[in-house]
C-alpha cells in the first residue's frame, strides 16, 4: 500500500524488550536520522513488568549529522524542553519558564499498551533524534518497551 504523500514508513526505534534494571536508562538508545523532516510521530507499546508499572522517555535530538561535526565543548544532543509563557502585562517585562523534559506514562492494564505521541515539530533543522527510556514504575520488575516512529 503506498504512503500519503510526505509520510515515512513506520521505522523502529526501539524493539520490543525489557527496559534496564532498576530504573538505569537504556545505555545506548538508536539513534535516526531525521535530516529534512518536518515532524516525527512516535508510537510507545509497553507491557509493565508489575503492577504499577511505568516508563518514562525523553526525545533527544541533535542538529549535528555526525559526531565528528561537534564544536569542541557543545553538546552533541539536546533533551526536550517543556515552555510556559508568562503572563503579559503592560509596561513589564514577562518571566517565561523553560525546563528539559521527561515524559512519564503509567500502565493501566496487566497487557501491552500502545499509544501515539506527536506530531513534534522538527522544523526541517534536526539531523539526528534519539529516545532514551527506563523503567520507573516498579524498578526491580522493568517491563518491556518498543517504540516505532513515522516522519513527515
Amino acid at each position: 500500500m503506498p504512503l500519503a504523500i510526505g509520510l515515512t514508513a513506520l521505522r523502529e526505534m526501539r524493539a520490543s524488550a525489557a527496559l534496564p534494571a532498576a530504573g538505569a536508562w537504556d545505555a545506548t538508545p538508536t539513534e535516526m536520522f531525521s535530516s529534512g523532516a518536518a515532524t516525527v510521530t512516535i508510537q510507545f507499546s509497553y507491557t509493565r513488568g508489575g503492577a504499577g508499572g511505568a516508563f518514562s522517555f525523553a526525545l533527544e535530538t541533535s542538529i549535528y549529522s555526525v559526531v565528528a561535526n561537534v564544536p569542541a565543548g557543545a553538546s552533541e544532543w539536546s533533551n526536550g524542553a517543556a515552555f510556559e509563557t508568562g503572563v503579559v502585562v503592560a509596561g513589564a517585562d514577562t518571566a517565561s519558564l523553560v525546563q528539559q523534559e521527561v515524559t512519564t506514562y503509567t500502565s493501566q492494564v496487566a497487557a501491552a499498551e500502545t499509544f501515539v505521541f506527536g506530531p513534534i515539530e522538527l522544523g526541517g533543522d534536526i539531523e539526528r533524534i534519539r529516545i532514551n527510556a527506563r523503567e520507573s514504575g516498579v524498578v526491580l520488575t522493568p517491563g518491556t518497551l518498543q517504540i516505532e516512529c513515522q516522519f513527515s
